[in-house]
């Protein structure tokens, strides 16, 4: 259950990023900023239960974090064309490898 919560914290997180930049272009609805903060709650809302779940904070924080990073780059490419360059690809797959050895290396 601890893995579904870091999921939707995930999502949620990336929501609310995605939402943000919604909310900062030119002549922007401002209700935009409401999924930002409604995305950023949940985030936190459920990376607290999946901390109370007993996943590692340095796991949860590891998975939740660079997740956002590689969804966040990925879905900006997607929905307002931003560059997505060989060595941001790179990057996403070294974060991935981070989180990995960090999950391998928590012992459980």
């Amino acid at each position: 259950m601890t893995w579904l919560f870091i999921s939707g914290a995930v999502l949620t997180e990336v929501g609310g990023t995605l939402s943000l930049r919604m909310a900062s272009q030119e002549n922007a609805n401002k209700w935009w900023f409401g999924g930002v903060a409604a995305g950023y709650l949940a985030a936190f809302g459920l990376l607290t239960l999946a901390l109370a779940g007993g996943m590692a904070v340095g796991v949860a924080y590891g998975v939740w974090a660079a997740s956002g990073v590689a969804l966040t780059a990925l879905a900006s490419r997607l929905l307002f064309d931003e560059p997505l360059t060989r060595v941001m690809i790179l990057g996403i797959g070294l974060i991935i490898s981070g989180v990995l050895l960090i999950e391998f290396g928590s012992g459980h």
